[in-house]
Order: structure tokens, then sequence, then C-alpha cells
């Protein structure tokens, strides 16, 4: 299977970074082909620009080489796995802004006739969500986890609800002992190793 994994945090020595190895170790076990985007290293902007919002339902919506490379990639995924930090409650700015560019119409959904939306990703069999969050558990379902409602619900509505979600979450991040850490980077490459 063919794998887009993408990794938001702007150190390399982060947990994040080293939660994205975990599953790149699993996911080449397995056998699948990875496709590897590390959103700062690449420097994308998190904001869409004027004239990308201009140009986002014309013929040409991805105005930036980089992210019209990374559209590629989608379109040739099988399987979307996005490791990041939830940071207030949400996706990282950069991550968020990489959605919104790549996302775009010809890419993520398509308009019909009646101008009606529909997906555009049919061929993402898989979302994986690997995440860290500061809070407990019982805090994040209080507050809110719109990070996971993005990737769970409107990436994968975009997939025609056809792909499975997995969500490989660590809360209490700050807290968490060495142990625990790392019982949660080797949950990721065994559940990476069984994707299918």
């Amino acid at each position: 299977m063919r794998v887009l994994l993408v990794v938001a945090h702007p150190d390399a020595a982060s947990y994040a970074h080293a939660s994205a190895e975990a599953a790149l170790r699993g996911l080449r076990a397995a056998g699948h082909h990875v496709d590897v985007i590390d959103l700062y290293a690449a420097g994308v902007s998190a904001a869409m620009s004027a004239e990308e919002h201009a140009a986002y339902e014309g013929p040409q919506p991805i105005l930036d080489p980089v992210i019209a490379e990374h559209a590629d990639l989608l379109r040739q995924a099988e399987a979307l796995v996005v490791v990041y930090p939830t940071w207030w409650s949400a996706l990282p700015a950069i991550l968020k802004g990489w959605l919104d560019r790549v996302m775009v119409p010809g890419v993520a959904f398509v308009f019909d006739d009646r101008r009606l939306v529909r997906p555009g990703l049919k061929h993402i069999r898989q979302i994986v969500g690997i995440t860290t969050y500061g809070s407990p558990r019982a805090y994040v379902r209080l507050v809110n986890d719109h990070g996971r409602r993005i990737l769970a619900r409107t990436v994968r509505l975009n997939t025609g609800w056809k792909a499975r979600v997995t969500w490989l979450a660590l809360h209490s991040i700050d807290t968490a002992t060495a142990a625990q850490r790392d019982a949660h980077l080797a949950r990721i490459e065994r559940t990476m190793r069984s994707l299918s």
C-alpha cells in the first residue's frame, strides 16, 4: 500500500518526530511504500495567500510548487498518516494551513454539474491520526478535540466515508513517564505494522 506520512512539529528532536519514526519503521516493516512530508522542513506556509484564495475555485487552485508536489503525493496515497501535537485543542497552524492549501477542488473534492461537492479522495482507505495531548483524556473530551474532528470527520468525508480511521493518542504527555512514552511508541510501530 502507498502511504503518505505527514509530520507537523518544528523540533526534529521532538516526541512527535519520534512518533513519526516509529510509524515509519512499522510501515516499512509491513512492506508499504511510504512518502514522508515534514511540513516544517519543507518550509510550508501556514497561511493561504490572497492569490491562492482567488485561485481556489479556478482551474489551477494550487499555485505553490511545493504544495503541488504534496497534492500529487496525496492523489497517489491509499493511506494518510498524520503525526502532530495537539495545541490549543486543535491542529498546529502549519498543519491546518497545509490542509487548507492541499485539500482543494480537484484534489480532496470535486463539484458535480449541479455544483454539489463530491468526494475526491476515494482512493484513501485508511486515515491514521497520531497525536499527543498535554491534558488528560477527560479534559480533552470536555473541551473538544478539533484536530481529531477535522481528520476523522472532514477529511474522511472526502473519502466518501470509506476510509477506516485509527487514532493513536498519548494523553497527559507533560506528566507521562519514560516508560509510558516508550510504550506509546511501541504501540504506534505495532499498529503501523498491521495497517492494511
